[in-house]
């Protein structure tokens, strides 16, 4: 038997994949008041550092985005993943006797 609180190649993350492919594709102007605008402060960054460190500086910033992407993507499974689970035992707790 799976353990669902446990990230893992599972149906979870499959919902998981396709809710972000469709609701999580809009954002509402909420949404859009919290988004981190990674692109524009690399550039801002970029701008301000000596040519001959540049490729450095945009390599070292390409790895920051990819780690906090990792980072986001993981924690918000494993977020609404233990939601799910949580839901799922309290309901199942509403039949025993």
């Amino acid at each position: 038997m799976n353990n669902f609180r446990e990230v893992n190649e599972d149906i979870l993350k499959e919902w998981l994949e396709f809710r972000e492919e469709t609701a999580f594709c809009e954002m509402s102007p909420q949404d859009k008041k919290y988004c981190v605008y990674f692109e524009e402060i690399a550039e801002k960054i970029l701008k301000n550092v000596p040519k001959q460190n540049k490729k450095y500086v945009q390599k070292q910033l390409d790895q920051l985005d990819k780690n906090f992407m990792d980072y986001l993507y993981y924690w918000n499974e494993k977020y609404y993943r233990n939601g799910f689970v949580d839901g799922s035992q309290l309901a199942m707790g509403c039949f025993e006797e």
